[in-house]
């Protein structure tokens, strides 16, 4: 092959792939007649029980006379209601990351004094191995920092003594290493790539033990490390707001999986990162943001309820965008009425919109929010109603705090890496069997054929 030519798709490759088409094309009625449950979802929508977790609890529905009613939407850590925990640190003016992880490892909320001793830990293990950023994130940066991300996890099992030691107490030590870590090698790879590849300066601050996790986030990315309390209080709460989602998500499902199978921590994290890379799961946000510019650019009065009809009808007819026939943002595999995290943060995000001077574009994601679904009711069949997810306003969040688009869905694992942690521990306290579903074979059998009578 040609000199350079790693990432090119030949002719021959172009044509091996659409035999690869050809034969793994499954007919589409064969899953209705297995009664396959497609996404371990049955036709309603409803997650198929696979475990059981006490860490975190989505609710999106009661049960009445035997009849399951959509309700909005609740989410619970450690049986105590989001909402509740939110309210609390918020109004004794606290950040909630540190203590909402504590709270999920561990299952109680920590007193004064075990909170104190808890961010001095993360603080301690806010220390990357000697020559960790020079010899391995400024080498062959990135551009998805993802990727980035999930090879420094990788990288620093071979800087582990036990890193295969699956003992309760080392895998603790490890995830707690993790989550104070992952703030660094996210904004460092971010660094690096924008310096390497884009020409930017390169400045990398060390993290100071005394900041909480959100704090230390915009100290480490911005050029002055300068912040007002107002961002950092906003992004602390997005954090708490990612930390879990219950043991069925993509990623936290990925968690449990790899776990059952007795393997190491930095493998384990590793793949939960490329799960959360999706862009049906942690990169969803992405797509309202980029949505929401080819709206911005296309509606010429923002206020005018019919031209944003019709942009949103368009979408779903693949007639703009991506023409992938979604609207990014709205809609959730569990939740119908409303999503919480949603709810939650659009409390805060025109606080932060007002100081940002975007309150018309505060008010245009307002008027979207609320007429998305009339429009999906109308243009489609669907089986649960449908709301605004946490996606949908965590975009226009990290827009606002000026937070580049590479570090959105990091910023999801950094705050996602305590719920992971939490599910390891667990999966291995509980020791279960290794998670193995079936997979039914519906190939035809045929006579093997000697390879010179082959056509």
């Amino acid at each position: 092959m040609a000199e350079n030519s790693y990432s090119v798709i030949t002719p021959e490759i172009k044509n091996l792939a659409a035999l690869c088409q050809e034969n793994s094309s499954i007919d589409p009625s064969l899953y209705e007649k297995y009664e396959v449950k497609r996404g371990l979802r049955d036709i309603n929508g409803r997650g198929v029980l696979t475990g059981l977790t006490e860490i975190a609890e989505v609710r999106s529905y009661i049960t009445v006379d035997s009849e399951m009613i959509p309700c909005e939407g609740k989410l619970f850590y450690r049986g105590l209601d989001i909402e509740d925990i939110v309210d609390g640190f918020i109004s004794e003016k606290r950040f909630g990351f540190e203590e909402t992880t504590y709270l999920l490892l561990f299952g109680n909320l920590p007193t004064p004094a075990q909170l104190e001793d808890f961010k001095k830990l993360l603080g301690h293990y806010r220390s990357l191995p000697t020559s960790f950023v020079r010899d391995i994130i400024m080498k062959a940066p990135s551009h998805d920092m993802m990727n980035t991300l999930a090879r420094s996890v990788l990288t620093l099992y071979s800087y582990d003594d036990t890193a295969d030691d699956v003992s309760i107490p080392n895998v603790l030590r490890q995830c707690l290493q993790l989550i104070a870590l992952f703030p660094q090698l996210s904004v460092y790879g971010y660094q690096a790539y924008k310096h390497y590849h884009d020409g930017h300066s390169l400045f990398i601050h060390a993290p100071e033990p005394g900041l909480s996790t959100a704090e230390n986030i915009l100290h480490l990315l911005r050029p002055d490390s300068k912040y007002t309390e107002l961002e950092a209080r906003i992004l602390d709460l997005a954090l708490v707001l990612h930390a879990d989602h219950g043991g069925g998500n993509n990623s936290t499902f990925t968690t449990h999986v790899v776990s059952s199978s007795g393997t190491d921590t930095y493998s384990t994290i590793a793949a939960s990162l490329g799960s959360l890379k999706g862009p049906k799961h942690g990169g969803a946000n992405i797509k309202v943001v980029q949505m929401f510019d080819d709206m911005k650019a296309t509606i010429k009065d923002w206020e005018d309820e019919d031209e944003i009809k019709q942009y949103l009808t368009d979408l779903l007819h693949k007639r703009a965008f991506d023409k992938a026939g979604l609207i990014y943002g709205i809609g959730h595999a569990v939740y119908s009425i409303s999503d919480p995290r949603a709810r939650v943060l659009k409390r805060f995000v025109e606080k932060l919109s007002k100081e940002k001077g975007l309150d018309k574009e505060f008010a245009f994601y307002s008027s979207v929010e609320r007429l998305a679904p009339e429009v999906i009711a109308k243009e489609r069949k669907i089986y649960k109603g449908v709301s605004a997810n946490i996606d949908f306003y965590s975009g226009f969040v990290y827009r606002m705090l000026e937070l580049p688009l590479e570090l959105y869905t990091p910023i999801f694992a950094i705050a996602r890496i305590s719920g992971w942690s939490a599910h390891r521990i667990e999966e291995l306290i509980n020791a279960g069997k290794i998670i193995r579903p079936a997979y039914k074979n519906v190939a035809k059998h045929y006579e093997y054929v000697p390879l010179a009578e082959r056509k």
